[in-house]
């Protein structure tokens, strides 16, 4: 098995393990006796109900209403930031050049050369700050969840970067070729092909999507029901008013301490998507492996 594919496994095995013994710890409110800690439940962090044209396709809960603000924040920050682009830039204009030179030389450029990089950077630097933007409402007061904490979305990122890297195998290398590097990997004798092109079609069409989809989101709703788990703990602790109101303290202190976990783990699941979205796209446009 390709080392990448089994530390993806490895990975996604772990969360997951995470994630099961998280939900295990959530008992149901209505189970929760009277004086004693229980913590949030799971179902009411991730699937808040509508308040908004409920019963609807088109129904809006808590983590929609954070999608849409992520969206119109990143729509305002860039038009206040390049409206009126200087040559002497001011900080907002600094800081969103920065990012985008960021990835356009050291990832996109660096992969996929100038000639083809310009072609997919503007998708590439999408997929960045809009997975950052989406990532980092985690940490924002008042939001305090991050909209890619349900699958949902990253798996309208992953399907994304899906059509793009194999639209970028056609529009580059050209079908065949596209297919033929895909599937019949050269230097194999060809009876192994039997056994090897399943694996290969297996790993570059479901897996990769699937990775993509499955690593943000569980690093991401991991994350917050650690940040939910401590801060719920520090408020249980406060509110006893005994010597057990000390251990507030300790819940707290590792609450702010997971929060500066979680701005690293926005930025960098962000930097990993957009890597990941320019290795599939390089791989793809390669004329021979």
């Amino acid at each position: 098995m390709h080392p990448h594919v089994r530390a993806q496994r490895q990975e996604t095995a772990l969360l997951t393990t995470a994630l099961n013994l998280l939900t295990e710890m959530a008992p149901m409110a209505a189970d929760c006796p009277p004086g004693e800690y229980c913590a949030p439940v799971v179902q009411e962090e991730f699937f808040p109900a509508a308040f908004l044209f409920e019963g609807t396709p088109f129904a809006i809960n808590r983590i929609i209403m954070v999608r849409l603000i992520a969206v119109a924040v990143l729509m305002i920050v860039f038009y206040l930031a390049l409206r009126r682009p200087k040559l002497v830039p001011g900080k907002l204009q600094s800081l969103i050049e920065m990012g985008v030179g960021f990835i356009r030389d050291g990832v996109v450029y660096e992969m996929l050369g100038e000639k083809i990089g310009k072609k997919y950077l503007p998708y590439i630097l999408a997929v960045f700050f809009g997975v950052l933007f989406m990532n980092i409402t985690g940490v924002i007061p008042l939001l305090n969840i991050s909209a890619n904490g349900i699958i949902g979305m990253p798996l309208v990122f992953a399907v994304a970067t899906y059509i793009a890297f194999i639209y970028a195998g056609f529009r580059e290398a050209g079908g065949a070729t596209f297919l033929r590097n895909a599937l019949f990997p050269p230097g194999v004798p060809w009876p192994l092909y039997i056994l090897l092109t399943p694996i290969e079609f297996i790993n570059t069409f479901i897996v990769r999507p699937a990775s993509l989809a499955l690593r943000l989101f569980l690093n991401l709703m991991v994350g917050h029901l650690l940040l939910v788990l401590a801060f719920s703990a520090t408020a249980f602790f406060v509110g006893l008013m005994n010597a057990w109101s000390a251990m507030g303290v300790l819940t707290f202190a590792g609450g702010f301490f997971m929060t500066l976990i979680e701005v690293l783990v926005a930025v960098l699941q962000a930097y990993v998507f957009a890597l990941l979205t320019t290795s599939y796209i390089q791989l793809s446009v390669a004329k021979s492996h």
